[in-house]
């Protein structure tokens, strides 16, 4: 059974050259509930598109979700959506709950090695984020739910796309995520895996399928502080 660490050890990730970060939940922490606005406008765009109750339309976006890895794919495979015009419309969100987080910052710059942002949402969305938190300038690349035609994390297929993409050696890269489900394939690729839960984890509302189990095998790390994290390992 995998050993699972809270604490980061240099040494341990002295051979990392490709650093990948998850965008919502994880480089912010969840206590911030940027999500439940985007969360939100999605039950909204379902109950517009197909004209039933909130609470009708919420069930069936979270059906989705669990099913398809996102409620967009859900929305794409049986009922055949813009998946722009539904990005635009579920990111139309206010930013001011995220603050510049300049240790943040600093320790994602002095990490060796590439930085990129590996996320289901779209690059505008990663953009606003990560420069309202002013990280945006730390990262190479984003890689987002276009670039990975729409095929949702954890679906093996968008990870192949984004580390053929950008060449990553995976024995030589880590992965930072907040849903345990999207680490399973990192770690069978060879990577590092880091996942980032919720301060005060059990006064948190989180959704079921967001607990980890004693069965995480593929989980090598799990940290409520990513900032703390990463400076300890420069």
């Amino acid at each position: 059974m995998n050993q699972t660490k809270t604490l980061s050890e240099p040494s341990d990730f002295a051979g990392i050259r490709d650093w990948v970060f998850d965008l919502d939940n994880t480089l912010y922490p969840h206590h911030v509930d940027l999500f439940a606005q985007i969360d939100k406008n999605m039950t909204a765009y379902v109950s517009t598109l197909l004209q039933m109750e909130r609470e009708d339309a919420r069930k069936l976006q979270k059906q989705y979700y669990l099913e398809h890895g996102t409620t967009l794919q859900g929305l794409m495979i049986h009922h055949g959506i813009d998946p722009n015009d539904f990005l635009e419309k579920a990111h139309a969100i206010d930013y001011s709950a995220l603050t510049p987080q300049p240790e943040l910052a600093a320790a994602i710059k002095a990490l060796p090695g590439r930085k990129f942002i590996f996320t289901n949402g779209s690059v505008k969305h990663a953009q606003a984020t990560a420069g309202a938190l002013g990280i945006l300038d730390g990262f190479d690349d984003i890689f987002d739910i276009v670039a990975a035609d729409y095929v949702p994390k954890p679906a093996g297929s968008t990870y192949d796309k984004f580390m053929s993409l950008h060449r990553v050696d995976t024995k030589k890269a880590v992965m930072f995520e907040d849903l345990p489900r999207n680490l399973t394939v990192p770690k069978a690729l060879g990577m590092k895996t880091v996942l980032l839960v919720p301060q005060n984890l059990e006064t948190t509302i989180v959704e079921w399928w967001e607990r980890t189990t004693g069965e995480d095998d593929h989980i090598d790390y799990v940290t409520d502080d990513l900032a703390a994290f990463l400076k300890a390992l420069v």
